[in-house]
């Protein structure tokens, strides 16, 4: 009797699973994931500079993009500026913002709704009059504008609370607005030990004066993606310099967290919720090059399902969804040569459609 108890526990759970509105999937079994069809790539922005770090967003009825523009590079540079473009098609692209910081340079723009405001914000190194030969964390500081209309948009202004934090993607839940903060433990001089880099999540009433709520890498902490669930539960993406990615969980005040290491490498990851599945995207190694990827995200696993045409310095993806079945996302990439045959690094598009 006792060899038949596993047979028989098997069976009827066959039973149970096949009954009406019970799941056909065992426990641990992936459901099936949407197949998707990527199409119309193409370069939406090049200045002949160097174009990086997108964030997509819809905002009353409109389309943004956001990315950081650089006549210097991909480094430190005063010269270097936030753009901000419109759409109402996602197919034609127009400038309605523009903005740096002196003596700072500015880079990694995301957006946020907050308070019937859009926000772009941006962190910013302290660079003086020229590239810096040396840079700390130390002395990093988030900056913002918004906008009620899309059209009058603020001045830059500091970010109270921000100090000393590199600032990444942010989001909104109960009506406190929430910032991924990287910083140097004790802030003293460690940017070189990533084992000393920490990152915080920083809350605001506001969207302007800002202060720690947690901290959820007490080491190696790194560029963070956040995604509220509509019970307030929070998941993470978060990139842990080369070394594979993490996934987190917690919920308000953030004092405990779950974590998991991932499989892979991600760079300027991306989370989105596209219907009930999970989009990750970033930086990935493959094949022995950098290449900006998408994946499907379910029960603390990848699945990759597109690779986008990029190589070099590339990935920090958004994430627009235009209709249930149908989506864009944003990119910059140096996998192609301008007609004399010097990479660029642009700023692309791609569509994505859910396959029926």
């Amino acid at each position: 009797m006792k060899k038949q108890i596993p047979q028989l526990i098997q069976f009827f759970a066959l039973i149970f699973c096949c009954l009406p509105g019970t799941s056909a999937l065992l426990a641990g079994e992936d459901a099936a994931l949407p197949q998707v069809e990527v199409s119309n790539v193409r370069k939406v922005f090049h200045n002949g500079e160097h174009n990086a770090f997108t964030d997509m967003i819809e905002f009353k009825g409109k389309y943004y993009l956001t990315f950081r523009t650089c006549p210097g590079g991909h480094m430190l540079f005063p010269s270097s500026r936030i753009l901000v473009m419109q759409s109402d098609d996602t197919k034609t692209w127009k400038q309605v913002e523009e903005f740096s910081v002196p003596k700072r340079d500015v880079r990694d723009p995301h957006f946020l709704i907050f308070k019937d405001k859009l926000f772009v914000y941006t962190g910013t190194w302290y660079c003086g009059d020229e590239p810096p030969k040396t840079r700390t964390i130390n002395q990093h500081l988030g900056f913002g504008v918004w906008t009620a209309d899309g059209t009058k948009w603020s001045k830059p202004t500091m970010l109270e609370g921000t100090y000393g934090h590199y600032i990444w993607r942010a989001a909104a839940y109960d009506g406190k607005a929430y910032l991924c903060g990287r910083r140097i433990k004790h802030f003293t001089e460690g940017d070189k030990d990533r084992a000393l880099i920490e990152t915080a999540i920083l809350e605001s009433d506001d969207g302007l004066v800002w202060k720690t709520a947690s901290l959820f890498n007490e080491k190696q902490g790194d560029e963070t993606a956040f995604l509220f669930e509509k019970n307030g539960d929070l998941l993470a993406i978060g990139r842990s310099g080369s070394n594979p990615a993490w996934v987190m969980r917690s919920r308000s005040p953030f004092k405990k967290w779950d974590r998991k290491q991932l499989d892979r490498y991600i760079g300027g990851p991306l989370l989105a919720k596209w219907g009930k599945n999970y989009l990750v995207g970033g930086r990935q190694r493959k094949n022995g090059k950098y290449v900006t990827s998408l994946y499907w995200f379910q029960n603390d696993q990848l699945h990759e399902f597109a690779s986008l045409p990029s190589g070099g310095d590339n990935s920090y993806p958004g994430f627009l969804l235009l209709e249930p079945d149908r989506a864009l996302i944003s990119y910059y990439s140096s996998h192609e040569k301008d007609k004399d045959g010097k990479t660029i690094t642009a700023i692309y598009l791609a569509d994505l459609k859910l396959k029926k």
